[in-house]
């Protein structure tokens, strides 16, 4: 090296005396700091493995030197203790009592010596071994050779074979730091590659705004990464997916499979299969979110290749996933709740047009079929008076206007039971039979009570012929549309009551005369002919005052009654006025009206108590008579009735032949 070479050498910060070859650029000490590193005496007891791998790298780079293969070597920790070289010195030094080694380790310097007793007059040399920064002493290195060598020449033998060792053992040392800076790099790319990944997979799955779009992004994610990996999804919730990777999940014998025993543990599992031929492991990760575990990401592997595997990546992915499952079926069911809401309040507004029990019924039973998709649906109330579930309203044409006992079939069961039920398959659960599911063929069916009033006034079935084909959404929803229905028909029956009170009058239970009025005139409209009957108690007056006013009322409710039974369904029965009592007969004339009458009379006359008797007066019009109002119908007949009275009582008059109106 020249001198101007050394001064732009020396005045280089950073830089050594130390040239590779002419023309070459010096190496700065950013190049070699792993020269710089080494070891402290707090390291020396933890030099054992390092020590055996380079007196081993350092014996086969000396192999062809003759000066090795003439002696045997060893070497010694500087307490004493054996550390690695030929088995056969092993027992000898062991002993720590060798002259030459103790010397070697009080002088820390090179010592040769012979033994005569032990080894045979051989020739023991020993060298030490420093750390090259504070020179502490971590080593010593012993050779034992033949006494022809002599002594000065085995002392200088060993001294260059312990720095030949000295340099295996700290090249074999800085190759621990290259190590490990080079896995630091590797799990540092691994880790980048990690993120990006993960986030590419986060910021895809996040983008999905349905659960099928993120289930199919994880799978796809999942198998881009490995490739050769058999992947399935299996998940446990009330969700069907068009995906052939995804799964229902089923609970039966779960210790027996790896993907239902990591749904339960909550935890990933790992199954090693070495009992198959074939290698594979199975691994079970779990997909879940805040609320919990929604599902298995279940992966089989050969054996092989189950070092490539990143765990925890899948880990990430997997509760990635999770989360972006849980926000899509939020989002899902909130727009599930805002459509039901909207169609709860269209149903409400339909319902609430009409006060028809008759409309109401049959507009919720298509209702129904079209929010939920069934095949059939039964609506059947309870008729107090026949005392058993009546179909008010049916798509199956054969059971409308069916009664059955209040305990039969599906409809009793949830009538009694008071509870919501749905059934998956007819065929294999039958909790009761139902004539609603045996004639239309269906298999599934969701039904709840019908409740009006807060009191349970009839069952709402549906159907259909596929087989788990209801949902709990669906039969969460009958239940929240049912309570809207009940308080329409609840509405429907306080109006129908209402009307009923408004149009009948309170003591007897008849029609009031308005009603009767209107129902004449109606009448009058369609059909061809019709009478009236005008029906008086006679001497009612002294019949109050004899027996009391109370007496009076319970006489004229007996003869109501007595009216009303004596009479046909489409006749009409009021109370005129007082003791007057009136009914119209419509398509009948007046033959059939006197033997009405007649009927009336007999029947009064034996089962009041006490013993009345009725006069009858009866008109009647048909389609040959010119303008025959309600009015002079009615006068007619009041006239009838008047010559009925002053004929002698307990008797029927009817009208004058002559029907022509002034």
């Amino acid at each position: 090296m020249s001198e101007e070479q050394r001064k732009v050498s020396e005045s280089s910060p950073g830089s050594t005396a130390m040239f590779n070859g002419p023309g070459r650029i010096p190496r700065t000490e950013s190049y070699v700091w792993h020269q710089t590193m080494d070891i402290t005496p707090s390291d020396f007891p933890y030099l054992q493995q390092l020590m055996e791998e380079s007196f081993e790298e350092w014996m086969k780079e000396s192999a062809g030197l003759q000066m090795v293969s003439k002696a045997d070597w060893a070497v010694i920790s500087p307490t004493g203790e054996w550390l690695v070289g030929d088995p056969m010195l092993q027992e000898y030094f062991s002993a720590g009592d060798d002259s030459t080694l103790k010397r070697a380790l009080e002088i820390r310097a090179a010592a040769a010596g012979s033994s005569e007793d032990r080894l045979g007059g051989r020739i023991v040399c020993a060298a030490p071994v420093f750390s090259r920064t504070h020179g502490d002493l971590f080593a010593v290195l012993i050779s034992v050779s033949s006494a022809e060598i002599g002594k000065e020449q085995a002392q200088f033998m060993t001294e260059a074979a312990a720095l030949m060792l000295r340099a295996c053992f700290y090249r074999r040392f800085e190759c621990i730091f290259v190590e490990d800076l080079a896995k630091i790099h590797s799990q540092a790319e691994r880790e980048a590659r990690r993120r990006s990944v993960l986030f590419q997979v986060v910021k895809r799955m996040h983008a999905q705004i349905n659960v099928d779009g993120v289930l199919t992004e994880m799978l796809v994610s999942v198998l881009d990464l490995y490739p050769n990996v058999n992947v399935k999804l299996f998940m446990s919730q009330d969700h069907q997916s068009s995906h052939p990777l995804v799964r229902p999940l089923l609970l039966h014998h779960w210790q027996e499979k790896v993907y239902v025993r990591t749904f339960m543990e909550g935890a990933l599992t790992i199954c090693d299969n070495r009992d198959q031929p074939q290698g594979l492991i199975e691994i079970g990760v779990p997909v879940g979110g805040k609320q919990g575990v929604y599902g298995v990401l279940h992966l089989v592997v050969k054996r092989e290749e189950m070092e490539d595997m990143d765990l925890d990546l899948l880990g990430m992915m997997a509760d990635a996933a999770g989360t972006a499952f849980e926000n899509a079926k939020l989002y899902e069911q909130s727009n599930l709740m805002i459509h039901e809401l909207r169609m709860i309040n269209e149903l409400t507004q339909q319902l609430n047009k009409s006060l028809q029990l008759a409309d109401i019924y049959q507009f919720a039973n298509e209702e129904l079929r079209k929010i939920l998709a069934a095949e059939y649906c039964c609506i059947l109330s309870y008729n107090e008076e026949l005392g058993g579930l009546e179909v008010m309203s049916c798509n199956a044409a054969w059971l409308t206007k069916e009664m059955f006992e209040k305990d039969y079939g599906l409809g009793g069961l949830v009538y009694h039971s008071k509870e919501p039920l749905i059934l998956a398959d007819y065929t294999e659960e039958r909790p009761a039979v139902s004539k609603l599911m045996d004639t239309t063929g269906s298999n599934s069916t969701i039904a709840t009570p019908l409740t009006v009033n807060g009191e349970i006034q009839g069952v709402i079935l549906l159907t259909h012929r596929k087989k788990h084909y209801f949902s709990y959404d669906n039969y969460r929803l009958l239940q929240a549309l049912t309570s809207h229905i009940g308080l329409a028909v609840g509405n429907a029956s306080l109006h129908a009551e209402v009307r009923r009170m408004a149009n009948r009058d309170m003591l007897t239970e008849l029609y009031a005369r308005h009603y009767l009025d209107e129902a004449i005139h109606e009448c009058q409209s369609r059909d061809f002919c019709g009478s009236l009957i005008v029906v008086d108690i006679d001497q009612f007056k002294q019949v109050n005052d004899t027996f009391g006013h109370q007496r009076g009322d319970k006489i004229l409710k007996q003869v109501s009654g007595i009216v009303r039974t004596s009479i046909r369904q489409s006749d009409i029965a009021a109370r005129w006025g007082g003791e007057e009592l009136a009914v119209y007969l419509p398509g009948l004339g007046i033959e059939q009206a006197l033997q009405v009458a007649e009927r009336i009379r007999l029947r009064v006359a034996e089962e009041t108590e006490p013993r009345v008797t009725v006069s009858c007066g009866i008109s009647e019009w048909n389609w040959m008579h010119d303008r025959i109002s309600v009015e002079s119908l009615f006068y007619r007949a009041d006239m009838a009735l008047y010559e009925a009275k002053n004929g002698g009582r307990n008797r029927i008059v009817v009208e004058k032949t002559d029907t022509s109106e002034e």
